[in-house]
């Protein structure tokens, strides 16, 4: 009998763990488990951040720089009346070697915080168009494209014509800098005309190396009798802890009643097409 009611008791026990709503008991988690848990969710998240930061970096912010450069690029050719095409240049005209006449040169002071011509690099691509404004703040190398160094040359000048530009970010103007080859052609555009630079040579050198600013780059001491043109940006390409720094010297100037040099004749007339 004793046997039939223990029987019984456990049929009764088992009957009661399959009824169905029944909660289980559930097991508690210790502090440890909860700690590594919010480390976890704190590290994905963290990881999501980084990832929309690098896009902003990487995309957005080229985009919108590309925007003002291209508004910038539109104020400087409707502030000014030149031929778009080459035209058969009069005996003053066309190309003028540097060691013929003296080209114009801008007033430095007139342009602070203002763009005063547009730079073309064929090597860079046939698109390539940016304007270059004076002054190398974050608020002309985040949005205006090329910056010019106050206190270096104008273009045509004497001396070193030294401009900077970011690599990857706000616009990426002299993200392929290290492309360039000897030989290579660098246009600068102003109001007055094109002078032509022929690309050198580049060095990469640390950031305290401003002595490449110098009117004779790298020699601070030396008298200059090259029209010099000089090209800073960010090395490695992803990074800062360098500068990649392109030398390019002036061969000729054409002014504007000639046209623009045929090599850059499509380009000229693409970046004035944005106006109108």
């Amino acid at each position: 009998m004793a046997e039939l009611s223990s029987n019984a008791a456990v049929m009764r026990r088992d009957r009661a763990r399959e009824r169905p709503g029944r909660p289980h008991r559930r097991r508690r988690r210790s502090l440890f488990q909860v700690i590594l848990q919010v480390i976890g969710e704190l590290l994905i998240t963290a990881g999501v951040v980084l990832l929309l930061f690098v896009a902003w970096e990487l995309w957005w912010t080229n985009i919108e720089s590309d925007i003002k450069q291209e508004q910038a690029v539109e104020d400087f050719f409707s502030g000014i009346e030149v031929p778009l095409t080459p035209e058969a240049p009069s005996a003053d005209e066309g190309d003028i070697a540097v060691d013929a006449a003296d080209p114009p040169v801008l007033p430095a002071a007139e342009f602070a915080g203002k763009t005063f011509g547009v730079v073309y690099v064929p090597r860079f691509g046939e698109n390539f168009s940016r304007p270059v404004t004076g002054g190398v703040g974050v608020d002309v190398l985040d949005n205006l494209g090329l910056g010019h160094y106050p206190d270096t040359a104008m273009p045509g000048q004497v001396g070193n014509f030294a401009i900077a530009g970011h690599r990857q970010t706000n616009g990426a103007v002299l993200d392929n800098i290290h492309t360039l080859v000897p030989g290579d052609k660098v246009y600068v555009q102003t109001r007055d005309g094109y002078y032509t630079y022929v690309y050198r040579n580049n060095q990469i050198v640390l950031p305290d190396r401003v002595d490449v600013l110098a009117p004779v780059p790298t020699q601070p001491d030396a008298e200059p009798t090259e029209r010099i043109l000089t090209m800073t940006s960010c090395n490695p390409r992803f990074g800062a802890q360098e500068r990649i720094i392109a030398y390019a010297v002036m061969e000729s100037y054409r002014p504007s009643s000639a046209g623009p040099p045929p090599e850059i004749a499509a380009q000229v007339e693409r970046a004035a097409g944005q106006v109108g």
